[in-house]
């Protein structure tokens, strides 16, 4: 694997590895990780840094919910205006152009389902390009970008039987 190729995926498994270990793991220098990470930086390959926190193991109440989304495409813009409309409100977290059956796939957190259907009905379903909507709420999380938020027990293992 590329020692760029290979400094990316780390900080995405693991973004408060510090350079020294960075440099260890890849084959580089420190400097080298230094300068390759600023570069990814200014030039929007690394877009941000953020820990993913399994908020069912702390008191705060939440409610996730994966939303299908069809639009109007517009012509010379594609899907790209609506989209961009959708992603600017605080509520939505990831908004992705999708094959299949339905258009773009939003996901949003609120404190309540009465929030999240207040934001659907209110907010998304009534954009002008919006053609319809299936809410979906997420009812547990087992898998994460590749962070397991089951718990296991000591000694648990996984056996696949073929």
């Amino acid at each position: 694997m590329e020692k760029a190729t290979k400094l990316l995926r780390l900080l995405e498994e693991d973004c408060t590895l510090n350079r020294a270990q960075l440099a260890a793991m890849t084959g580089m220098t420190e400097e080298e990780v230094q300068a390759a990470i600023k570069k990814y930086e200014e030039e929007q390959v690394i877009l941000g840094y953020k820990a993913i926190v399994d908020w069912d193991s702390t008191d705060r109440e939440a409610v996730t919910a994966l939303i299908e989304v069809n639009v109007t495409p517009q012509r010379e813009e594609g899907f790209d205006r609506v989209a961009e409309r959708i992603y600017q409100y605080d509520e939505v977290e990831s908004v992705y152009l999708m094959s299949g059956s339905f258009d773009l796939t939003v996901i949003i957190s609120g404190r309540t389902l009465r929030e999240v259907a207040q934001f659907v009905g209110e907010r998304l379903a009534p954009l002008e390009d919006v053609t319809g909507t299936a809410t979906h709420f997420i009812l547990k999380k087992y898998k994460e970008k590749h962070l397991i938020f089951t718990k296991q027990g000591p000694g648990e293992r996984e056996f696949i039987f073929v």
